[in-house]
């Protein structure tokens, strides 16, 4: 068994050959595990190698030092920080920034309903989004990008209250918030489909490519935007995420802690959903990267919880740059990329429960 400390020799020294690092200082202590932190700093190079990859390769090629000079010289060619930065880095960041707040959508429902296949796209939620945006683009007869983003936040905001309406019964409880979070998310999809069949073929075809997820046309004009409530909601995401460890141990545990279930379980609810709603008003619907990357990160890290956001956050970021970087040689748009490999996944996460329950 692998050794576990929470005490260290000196108030601000860390044993860095322990299985949980721990700083203490100033009456204060800090515990990391030691496997977190390497699987983090790994995922961060790979994220940097495949960051310089994309910014470097397309119609105009450039070196790896050629990208890195047009990134932090201000004296570098202009050609090439004209590709490098004006051109290809907002639709990096925007795979970075949509990847990491799909995934911890994806961890905190996965954690709140205690089952792999909790995620925001499959019970409904990115559904929602998705409604609310062709709504706005097909009736409303506009395609403007910041009513579009408010029909795409309005929509999940909605589905999610519709869906917790539903499922609460004296509790919320995480098989029943499944169960109704599927069915809504399947009567919105045909009244989406509903829609995209009641109106012209250029509506319908301006419909259809946003919901196929795609991160080209995107500058850093909406980018601004799109941080400034990513980190409003990492932020509040970090807040949410202590209760929802405490709840995995069970409701009576958590009380026994102190923890308020069904508030923190609603807190942790609308934080899931703007993520979601965030990622689809920018970009459109991409799936399976909420479902996918929490799980990669916990096998990766080992952790007995998938609720750790900084090594989901930065699986999420890789898979969706290395998504996009594809979908960008294919010609296709990312989200089709996604729904390929995510299905894939899905296939085999189901196969396994069904292997596991009849072994």
């Amino acid at each position: 068994m692998t050794s576990r400390t929470t005490l260290l020799p000196a108030p601000d020294r860390v044993d860095f050959g322990r299985t949980v690092w721990t700083w203490r200082r100033a009456g204060t202590a800090l515990r990391v595990e030691r496997r977190s932190v390497l699987v983090c700093a790994a995922l961060t190079v790979v994220l940097a190698a495949l960051a310089v990859l994309t910014l470097g390769t397309g119609s105009i090629s450039l070196s790896p030092g050629q990208v890195l000079s047009a990134l932090f010289d201000p004296d570098a060619d202009s050609r090439a920080r004209l590709v490098v930065v004006n051109w290809r880095l907002p639709r990096l960041l925007f795979a970075i920034i949509c990847g990491a707040a799909l995934a911890i959508s994806g961890a905190l429902f996965q954690s709140l309903t205690k089952n792999p296949l909790g995620s925001p796209d499959v019970i409904g939620f990115a559904s929602g989004s998705y409604a609310g945006a062709s709504v706005v683009m097909l009736l409303l007869g506009t395609a403007d990008y910041l009513a579009v983003a408010s029909g795409s936040l309005i929509g999940g905001a909605l589905t999610a209250f519709l869906v917790y309406l539903l499922a609460y019964r004296n509790g919320l409880a995480p098989f029943r918030l499944i169960i109704v979070g599927i069915a809504v998310g399947a009567f919105l999809s045909s009244l989406t489909s509903m829609l995209l069949l009641s109106v012209s073929p250029q509506q319908a075809m301006l419909a259809a490519t946003w919901g196929a997820g795609s991160l080209s046309g995107l500058g850093f004009e909406q980018l601004r935007a799109t941080a400034v409530v990513f980190v409003v909601l990492l932020i509040c995401s970090a807040a949410v995420v202590r209760p929802l460890v405490h709840l995995e141990l069970g409701d009576d545990a958590a009380v026994a802690l102190g923890i308020r279930a069904q508030r923190a379980r609603l807190a942790a609810t609308l934080v899931g959903v703007a993520l979601t709603a965030l990622v689809t008003a920018a970009v459109g619907p991409i799936s399976f990267i909420a479902l996918a990357a929490p799980q990669i990160a916990q096998r990766l890290t080992r952790a007995s919880t998938t609720v750790r956001i900084v090594p989901a956050a930065l699986t999420g970021a890789v898979i969706l740059v290395g998504a996009d970087f594809v979908a960008q040689r294919v010609d296709l748009p990312v989200g089709v990329v996604t729904v390929c490999v995510g299905g894939a996944y899905l296939a085999w996460l189901l196969a396994r429960r069904y292997a596991g329950r009849r072994g």
